[in-house]
């Protein structure tokens, strides 16, 4: 079994919102929504995704430029969005998903989410990383 395959495997198993293989080896599983886990991984350290291994439950634009710029290798997604797409095809981010959809809905399920809605359009993913992470 891939090292992917693990993580994938986990995110199920345990019903986890994220599961992280560290390049140390060391694999861990987060349950917070959105994007907060992630946020919270790199402000305690901003290399502490390099070269990672990840499965995600929803990888939209902003999940996916702010692993693009933390230097993940590798994304499992349960659902992705088109938006998400070309910034790991134009970074070289190895990525699987189960469910392509046209964007990541919001918490009340009427339309897109706002993260997604704001940044849908934005060329400069580095924008996007720091307008996250330091907020």
């Amino acid at each position: 079994m891939t090292n992917l395959e693990n993580v994938k495997k986990k995110l199920y198993e345990k019903n986890a919102s994220l599961v992280v293989l560290y390049k140390n080896g060391e694999c861990k599983e987060y349950y917070q929504n959105r994007i907060n886990d992630i946020k919270d991984i790199l402000k305690k350290n901003k290399l502490a995704l390099k070269d990672a291994i990840i499965a995600d439950k929803i990888i939209g634009k902003v999940a996916a430029s702010i692993l693009t710029i933390a230097g993940v290798k590798e994304i499992y997604a349960d659902v992705i969005s088109k938006y998400a797409i070309p910034v790991l095809e134009e970074n070289n981010i190895k990525y699987e998903y189960k469910i392509l959809t046209e964007y990541v809905i919001n918490n009340s399920k009427t339309g897109m989410c706002p993260m997604e809605n704001k940044y849908k359009d934005e060329k400069n993913i580095n924008i996007i990383y720091y307008d996250m992470i330091n907020n």
